[in-house]
């Protein structure tokens, strides 16, 4: 049985054997096992479930139904419609609803973020496209969970709509596609409401800002620390598209 290599994702390294995905281990890797098995003893079905180690070392996983987008550019017109913004809101709202009931190991060691606390969750921290499998046009679940950490329900949210609404810099949105910038801020009350949350708007507009300012020091860190996802990750510009965000983000229609 041969390897196939699965495209997308950020930092690469995911291959499929049979009906598994094998990914890279890690010293964070024990973490998610922990809560992807508290999602699949809870009925959740929008994650893959952990299968332990290969004998190269590797985590093992069970495959999502459906394909991954892949690493072409633009995306699928699709993918930035109000139906796809709905189905990731619900997505997200119902995996909070059962990871709210997960209280990490004592010695869990996560990739990015710090020790868990009651008022936090473990947000998936990188629900973005690159990690999304889709069935025709309906999300059948997200990869990804390397940078699963403690943090709060806002954050995570925030994270989210950052990618899907999307709040990125103007030029990394055109180059997937999407142009329609005056429509943002509507995209934006869409997936809160979607989600449920009732709040204004400027207060996640504010969250996406801290929430990404803190995601660029933590990837200049690890990639510093030797941290070989992350050192891919500033090689390839992307904490240099984070900063162009954030900067664009501070003159956001209120």
């Amino acid at each position: 049985m041969s390897e196939r290599e699965l495209p997308g994702g950020r930092t690469g390294g995911a291959v499929r054997l049979g009906d598994t995905v094998r990914r890279p281990a890690g010293p964070w890797t024990p973490a998610v096992t922990a809560l992807l098995k508290h999602l699949e003893d809870a009925g959740f079905d929008g994650a893959p479930a952990p299968r332990g180690l290969d004998e190269q070392g590797r985590e093992i996983l069970t495959l999502l139904p459906g394909e991954t987008l892949g690493d072409e550019r633009p995306w699928p017109a699709w993918t930035h419609s109000d139906e796809t913004l709905w189905q990731v809101a619900q997505w997200l709202r119902e995996y909070h609803a059962v990871v709210a009931g997960f209280e990490p190991p004592r010695d869990a060691v996560w990739r990015k973020g710090g020790a868990w606390e009651p008022g936090l969750i473990i947000g998936h921290n990188d629900a973005a496209p690159c990690n999304a499998v889709w069935s025709g046009e309906r999300v059948t679940g997200f990869y990804g969970w390397d940078f699963a950490g403690p943090v709060t329900v806002a954050a995570d949210l925030a994270f989210t709509a950052f990618a899907w609404v999307p709040l990125s810099a103007r030029e990394v949105a055109a180059a997937e596609g999407f142009t329609a910038f005056a429509d943002r801020p509507r995209r934006l009350r869409l997936m809160l409401d979607a989600y449920g949350w009732r709040g204004d708007t400027s207060l996640i507009v504010r969250e996406v800002r801290d929430r990404i300012s803190a995601s660029i020091h933590d990837i200049r860190r690890l990639a510093a620390a030797g941290d070989a996802g992350c050192r891919k990750l500033v090689d390839a510009g992307y904490d240099g598209d984070l900063a162009a965000a954030v900067r664009e983000l501070a003159t956001f229609p209120r």
